[in-house]
């Protein structure tokens, strides 16, 4: 297996970003030397994927402390970082961990250590996804959407993560690919990191699906999540909810690989999750080229909600959530350290 190279990093007194807007062909980083230019970078999604989100913006607040800025100045960066993506919990519950500490008069040492804590968390918790993944997932062909591996997560991923872990133990047959329209980030960096993994897989159009699942083709479904409720309602990258309905109708698993902290315990369903409406140029143009005629307008929402009937489980790194969830969920959220990877079913 090739590896996949670090999507960021903090070094000396800037933070590296593998653009991932100009992959598969170029693997390039950028160099960010303050909140203003990661801001721009996250919203541009050179850095993109909840976990991965949450990761740049922490590193940025090290960045931050090591200039030597002020309490004020970080509670600035924090509200700065807060309003690049709407919708990705992990970002909003990093900052806001950073932001109690602040405003609790906790010391720069504590703040920091604080920082580097939530860092490394976040990137183990994706090999608890994995590890608990294929103890609930007997294996086949896989059907995954977006990118949910080493670039969205800085760990081993989420779905990806468990497809990898399958991979390991000869349990994948086939991963089918949707190529995530608009900005295509099935077919571009998902396929990418399979390749690199040596894991078997074919890119389809998103409109190829449904169709896959009524040949028998699809064993299960897995992805990502940038927010889940305590129902158990889900907003993924649009296209999300075709699956679901799609799986359910064709009596398919259909599972959701997340970790904890991509769970919003202040809302009570999808229908309270805000959906980030992204520039219409981006549906009207692809890789910079026009393809829709002048005069024609686009609606572009970055994702969408699976309501919680259509999800088999949520995999996550404390344990797997199952039908009714907002039992099951609740009871993750209170698990401790010591109880990772208990059964919430």
């Amino acid at each position: 297996m090739k590896v996949i190279p670090e999507p960021v990093y903090l070094e000396g007194k800037a933070i590296y970003v593998l653009d991932q807007r100009r992959l598969p062909h170029e693997e390039v980083y950028l160099e960010i030397r303050d909140i203003d230019g990661l801001c721009g970078a996250i919203k541009s999604l050179s850095v993109r994927g909840a976990p991965l989100i949450a990761i740049a913006a922490l590193y940025g607040l090290l960045l931050e402390i090591m200039k030597g800025t002020s309490r004020e100045g970080l509670l600035t960066a924090i509200d700065k970082l807060a309003s690049t993506r709407p919708t990705a919990f992990n970002l909003f519950r990093a900052l806001g961990e950073v932001r109690r500490a602040i405003e609790g008069g906790a010391g720069e040492e504590d703040i920091r250590r604080l920082i580097e804590h939530l860092i490394e968390c976040e990137k183990k918790s994706t090999h608890r996804i994995a590890a608990n993944g294929v103890e609930e997932i007997k294996g086949g062909n896989a059907l995954t959407i977006c990118n949910t591996g080493v670039l969205a997560t800085g760990g081993i991923g989420t779905a990806l993560g468990i497809i990898f872990e399958l991979a390991e133990r000869g349990r994948i047959g086939t991963v089918y690919v949707s190529e995530t329209r608009p900005l295509l980030q099935g077919a571009r960096l998902t396929a990418w990191e399979l390749l690199k993994a040596g894991v078997p897989h074919r890119l389809i159009t998103d409109n190829t699906a449904a169709y896959l699942m009524s040949l028998g083709r699809v064993d299960f479904v897995v992805i990502g999540a940038d927010r889940i409720t305590l129902s158990g309602d889900t907003a993924n990258k649009i296209g999300s909810l075709s699956l679901a309905i799609s799986a359910r109708y064709y009596g398919i698993p259909f599972y959701v690989a997340a970790p904890v902290t991509t769970v919003d315990g202040g809302l009570r369903s999808g229908d309270e999750i805000p959906i980030e409406e992204r520039d219409e140029k981006e549906v009207l143009e692809v890789l910079g080229r026009r393809i829709a005629p002048q005069g024609t307008g686009a609606l572009n929402f970055a994702f969408d909600v699976v309501p919680s009937e259509l999800i088999t489980a949520i995999i996550t790194d404390k344990g797997i959530a199952r039908p009714p969830y907002r039992e099951s969920i609740g009871r993750l959220l209170s698990l401790s350290d010591t109880e990772l990877g208990e059964n919430a079913g």
